[in-house]
């Protein structure tokens, strides 16, 4: 099917001869000034072509022609030609009332208009004189249309309208009427943009984005307003080359001033209104609230972490507490039921202790004679003291269970191993004794001290002194003096005052410094701690100058040291 296009208005469309061959489909491809125009259309994204476009807006410039009405400028005829840079062109050419929104076929239009009216052929056809040369006001007319034709003169002259106002509004002029005040202002300042769609103050109502997207577009204001008009000196007229570049410099210098003025103009202007726009300060108010509510929410948030650490920290606590007491109240049992069959133990090993007493005793200790049977005593508080509950155990079933003779033979034995133990734990004791002498002599020996060695009877006094006095009571401290020294030897707590018989007086009553009272009581007291039978000796004088007095001191002296 073809399609013809619409005919024009006041025409029709006529088919001379019917189409009776079938349609077919074929590819069409626009070519030369048609696909130029489909290009633009596409483009644009343009249902219509360029050229309808261009039609139409010339059609619309046409129409605004006619309807220009031009205002007589009723001062013309007394402007002086000489002065055409002082005067308004767009009134000269009765454009006052459009002036920068004129077109330039309205001021090509308006310039015909005022030459048909004001030529100086006309006015003297008319009978009006005429002024000789360029002195005529018609001159006037001829230089207001040279400014305006010229796009580049044109805008000079716009940049210093001298129908324009430049005035700030005051920040007391806007406190009551804001946008009264402001929105006229901005809007004819908005004519000195470079850039299009410049953002409108707007209202009360206004969002934020636009609020901010228009004081943003103000700050950074991009004006193309320049002041080459006012220029005071024309380059045309040097005379030279030198001459022409003086005048650029000075021309460029006093644009620049008054750009930089005119750029101080309009930032005084945003601030004045930024300072004075209601909506800042609400935003601001916002703004604050808000901060003050997430701050709040922040320090809520806070409050609750910290109250619900603390309740965590407190059911830890809890939970500790409650573990410690469940632990120490398990401890506390064990205790008790350590401390029961401890208990238990000890009166079973006493009962046991006992009744191997009395089985000795029964059996008359198993002589006839007094002084084995006081041996075989000693023997048997030997084994009570040594014997573990179940050794006891068995040997006072054996001795329940068996004739005199087993329970003895099984009691000796008994007592053979206690004292074999015994005699073990004796050696045991020297050689660790004699290790640490060997050890001292050798730290001595290096520190060049030259002390005399130990002989064997004075190991054998310090292993008595040791055996008397053992680790972990109260009387085993000694202040340290001088085994050949026969001055008298201060000890503190060496516990002698519990030696029994006469060794017990020897020793002062002072507890804060205890003294022996002369050389024969430290003798006699030594001897008391040698009393095994081993050493019946005795000083039969109490002179200093007696032998084995001192050796005696001298001995005593080395036992008392090693309860250090």
């Amino acid at each position: 099917m073809l399609l013809l296009p619409s005919a024009a208005e006041g025409q029709g469309t006529a088919i001379t001869h019917a189409l009776t061959s079938a349609s077919a489909v074929c590819q069409v491809e626009p070519v030369g000034r048609w696909f130029e125009a489909f290009v633009k259309r596409r483009n644009r994204n343009a249902s219509t072509s360029f050229q309808e476009l261009e039609d139409k807006k010339e059609l619309s410039e046409e129409s605004e022609d006619e309807e220009l009405q031009l205002e007589e400028f009723p001062m013309l005829k007394t402007l002086d030609p000489k002065d055409w840079k002082n005067q308004d062109h767009y009134a000269v050419l009765g454009l006052g009332h459009v002036r920068y929104k004129a077109t330039q076929r309205q001021i090509k239009a308006a310039h015909k208009t005022m030459v048909l009216k004001h030529h100086p052929d006309k006015r003297k056809a008319a009978g009006e004189p005429i002024k000789e040369g360029d002195n005529d006001y018609f001159t006037c007319i001829t230089k207001a249309y040279e400014m305006l034709s010229d796009p580049v003169k044109r805008r000079a002259f716009n940049s210093v309208d001298p129908t324009f106002d430049n005035s700030v509004p005051s920040k007391s002029e806007a406190k009551e009427n804001f946008f009264q005040v402001f929105s006229p202002v901005f809007e004819r300042n908005s004519r000195w943009s470079n850039k299009k769609n410049v953002p409108k103050l707007g209202d009360m109502n206004s969002s934020f984005e636009d609020v901010d997207a228009f004081y943003s577009f103000w700050y950074n204001f991009d004006s193309w307003r320049e002041f080459s008009y006012l220029d005071e000196e024309e380059k045309e007229k040097a005379e030279c080359r030198d001459e022409r570049k003086w005048i650029e410099k000075q021309n460029r210098a006093t644009r620049a001033q008054r750009k930089k003025e005119e750029m101080n103009r309009i930032r005084t202007l945003v601030d004045n209104a930024y300072s004075c726009d209601p909506r800042i300060k609400k935003f601001k108010e916002e703004g604050k609230a808000k901060k003050e509510a997430e701050k709040r929410a922040k320090a809520e948030a806070r409050r609750k972490e910290q109250e619900a650490k603390e309740k965590q920290r407190q059911a830890e606590l809890e939970a500790v507490r409650l573990a410690k007491e469940k632990e120490e109240e398990e401890v506390r049992q064990q205790a008790l039921l350590a401390k029961k069959e401890k208990e238990i133990q000890k009166k079973a090993i006493k009962k046991e202790r006992q009744k191997l007493r009395n089985s000795c005793k029964n059996w008359n200790h198993f002589s006839d004679n007094e002084a084995d049977r006081v041996k075989m005593m000693e023997e048997v508080e030997k084994l009570c003291d040594r014997l573990e509950l179940a050794s006891l155990q068995c040997l006072n079933e054996i001795l329940a269970s068996s004739t005199r003779e087993v329970g003895k033979a099984a009691l000796e034995k008994q007592i053979e191993e206690v004292n074999e133990l015994m005699r073990k734990e004796k050696e045991e004791a020297d050689a660790r004794m004699r290790q640490a002498s060997k050890n001292a002599e050798k730290s001595t020996g290096r520190s060049g001290s030259g002390s005399k060695n130990w002989s064997e009877d004075d190991l054998q006094l310090l292993i008595k002194a040791v055996n008397l006095f053992p680790a972990g009571t109260n009387s085993r401290s000694l202040h340290r003096f001088h085994p050949l020294d026969n001055r008298r030897a201060e000890t503190s707590r060496t516990g002698f005052e519990n030696i029994p018989g006469k060794y017990s007086g020897k020793m002062g009553k002072d507890r804060g410094s205890r003294s022996w009272q002369d050389e024969e009581g430290l003798h006699e007291a030594i001897q008391g701690a040698r009393g095994d039978g081993e050493s019946q000796e005795s000083c039969s004088g109490a002179g200093a100058e007696c032998q084995q007095s001192q050796e005696v001191t001298r001995a005593g002296g080395l036992g008392l040291c090693a309860l250090l």
